[in-house]
């Protein structure tokens, strides 16, 4: 094998007290030309401000249209071992549960067939095997289909359904995250395979508000786990975290957003009929606090990174459901999305970009589904808030 590139930009994101991918990738170029390659290019790119990737072109394996990422490098001549540098979605399981057999079994094959790269995980959810050629597409996806991998979600299709560890490990979850991830996953594989919308479909589900999947900003249709009764509440362990030091009133109550709290020193009072579900007064006392026991799911839609027309966070689309296997009602309100969107949406339009486009009022009508108050836009429509430090040392001068 060659000696390494030499790299003395890529070096400098090597120091400091945080792991580098710099790093990695270096340790993979000991024993594969697609990652020593990778080094040149990049430094390149790095020394030059410009990107030498071409995306796109058809790839991918026979009978599926999406899973696949095409790349190639517009310097194949320079750097043939990344003349090809496909990417591989494949499909995680729910919660992102592994035996270390598993995770053995899909390190073996990419080290056989592609760079030896991955990254666990993207942020759809997939694993993703970063840089094969295209002769070792569908080596690479006998070997994982033969362990039961198979491939994820990719272009204009329902992407790869990602979920939280929901009642796995989580005391918070108010539905099971992990069956319905898998239901919708089984339930939709020819649509995760085949692209045929306007634009990608992302489900993300969620046990609770806290949202550890960040659902509400990243998924088409979010399913975030709440509950519709009062917060279970004990007043010895409300008191014993008194006693132990917090501050109940300043670091609790006053930060309730709906001001639905009291604390007179003795006793917490919680006027829940106000309560917004936030998870904050749950989280700062966990032995005092927990979720209803009418638990359920709010199902918003709507939310997309900031790429053609900005950032969108979900808006309330059902304000509680109860999660029951099959999930009839929602696959149900899910295909009556679907139809309208593919018949009316324009090419590359996200469903929440298509809603603003068309109006929540056209669209609810559409898809057969009565508006309710829950239904807001505003103010909470873009995650992306900045805060200006400069103001407050203006005002404090």
């Amino acid at each position: 094998m060659a000696e390494l590139p030499e790299t003395p930009l890529l070096d400098e994101l090597e120091k400091g007290p945080w792991p580098s991918f710099v790093t990695e990738i270096k340790q993979a170029a000991e024993h594969h030309e697609e990652a020593r390659d990778l080094l040149g290019q990049l430094e390149r790119s790095y020394r030059e401000r410009i990107g030498h990737w071409k995306h796109g072109g058809i790839v991918g394996v026979l009978g599926y249209g999406g899973g696949v990422i095409g790349r190639y490098s517009d310097l194949p001549d320079d750097f043939p071992g990344v003349s090809h540098f496909h990417t591989l979605r494949v499909n995680q399981p729910a919660g992102w549960f592994y035996t270390s057999k598993a995770l053995r079994d899909i390190c073996d094959i990419w080290e056989e067939h592609g760079s030896g790269l991955t990254n666990m995980h993207g942020s759809t959810g997939d694993i993703v095997l970063l840089g094969t050629s295209t002769p070792e597409l569908e080596p690479t996806f006998k070997k994982l289909t033969e362990k039961g991998f198979d491939l994820g979600g990719s272009g204009s299709d329902v992407r790869t359904p990602s979920c939280c560890v929901g009642p796995a490990r989580c005391e918070w979850a108010c539905y099971d995250t992990l069956g319905l991830t898998y239901d919708l996953t089984m339930s939709y594989q020819d649509e995760l395979h085949r692209p045929m919308f306007p634009y990608k479909w992302k489900f993300k589900m969620s046990g609770c508000p806290n949202d550890c999947v960040a659902a509400i900003a990243r998924s088409d249709l979010s399913i975030i786990g709440t509950w519709r009764d009062e917060i279970v509440k004990d007043d010895a362990e409300v008191r014993k975290y008194a006693d132990n030091g917090l501050d109940i009133f300043n670091d609790v109550v006053l930060n309730c957003p709906a001001k639905c709290m009291k604390w007179d020193g003795e006793k917490l009072e919680i006027d829940d009929e106000y309560c917004r579900k936030c998870m904050h007064c749950i989280n700062a006392m966990p032995k005092a606090l927990a979720p209803g026991k009418d638990r359920g799911a709010t199902i918003l839609i709507g939310s997309k990174a900031p790429i053609v027309e900005g950032a969108l966070l979900s808006s309330v689309l059902v304000p509680f459901w109860k999660p029951e296997e099959p999930y009839e009602d929602l696959k149900d309100l899910v295909e009556a999305i679907w139809d309208v969107w593919s018949e009316e949406g324009k090419n590359r339009e996200r469903v929440g970009e298509f809603i603003q486009r068309v109006g929540m009022g056209n669209f609810l009508e559409a898809i057969g589904l009565d508006p309710e108050p829950e239904m807001v836009a505003f103010p909470r429509e873009n995650p992306y808030v900045f805060y200006d430090l400069s103001e407050d040392e203006d005002e404090d001068e």
